[in-house]
C-alpha cells in the first residue's frame, strides 16, 4: 500500500489544481466529480456488463465491437477514460490482462486495481509464464486452449468477457452477475455456476 501523501505533496497538488482552475481548464468541482465517479466504480459494473452480454445477443455484439459505448449504455460515464476493449474467451482462446508498465486498468468498470495486479511479479510472470500464473489461481486450462496475454495501456484498457458457465441456463442477469468477479474480468480465473 502506498504511503500517505506528505504535506509538501498536498501543497503542490493544491497549487496545481488552483492553476488549472485559474486558467479555466478544469474546476475543483469537476475534479471532485471525477474522483467521486472513480470511487463509485467497482467490479460489479463489469459483472453486470458480462451478464447482459450473456443474455442479450445485441449487447454482446456491441460489447465486443465498442466496450466504451457498451459501458455508456449501462449508465457508466466513460468521459476522459481511455477506450475500453473487451475480449471474448472461447473454447480455443483464453485472455489474460496485464499492464506490463504499471497498473493501467479499466477503473470505470472494474474500480481500483487490486494490489497483486500492480505487483512487478504479476506483471512479469503473466507475460513470461501465463499458464503458471493461471495455475496459481487454480485456473488450469486444457493444453489445446491458447492463452493470449493482452497488455492494458494508458491508451487502451482491456476487460475479458468470460465464457458463460454450464449450468446457468435460464438464469436472469442479476443471478449471472453475482457469479462474475473482478478476477474473471481480467482472466485469472473462470466463473462457475454456484
Amino acid at each position: 500500500m502506498a504511503a500517505p501523501p506528505n504535506a509538501e505533496s498536498i501543497a503542490l497538488l493544491e497549487r496545481f489544481v488552483a492553476a488549472l482552475a485559474a486558467r479555466g481548464i478544469v474546476s475543483e468541482e469537476e475534479i471532485a466529480s471525477q474522483i467521486e465517479r472513480t470511487d463509485r466504480a467497482s467490479p460489479e459494473i463489469g459483472a453486470r456488463m458480462v451478464a447482459r452480454a450473456w443474455t442479450d445477443p445485441t449487447y454482446h455484439a456491441l460489447l465486443l465491437r465498442d466496450g466504451t459505448e457498451a459501458a455508456e449504455q449501462m449508465g457508466v460515464s466513460m468521459a476522459g477514460a481511455p477506450p475500453l476493449g473487451v475480449l471474448a474467451d472461447t473454447d480455443r482462446v483464453h485472455h489474460l490482462v496485464v499492464c506490463t508498465l504499471c497498473s493501467c486498468y479499466p477503473r470505470m468498470v472494474l474500480g481500483y486495481p487490486p494490489h497483486w495486479y500492480k505487483s512487478a511479479a504479476y506483471r512479469a510472470r503473466a507475460v513470461r509464464d501465463p499458464r503458471g500464473v493461471l495455475a496459481e489461481w487454480g485456473t488450469v486450462l486444457p493444453q489445446g486452449v491458447e492463452v493470449r496475454v493482452v497488455d492494458s495501456t494508458a491508451d487502451y484498457r482491456w476487460m475479458v468477457l468470460p465464457q458463460r458457465p454450464a449450468g446457468t441456463e435460464g438464469w436472469d442477469e442479476a443471478r449471472l452477475a453475482a457469479i462474475v468477479t473482478r478476477d474473471h474480468l481480467v482472466g485469472v480465473s473462470l466463473p462457475a455456476a454456484a
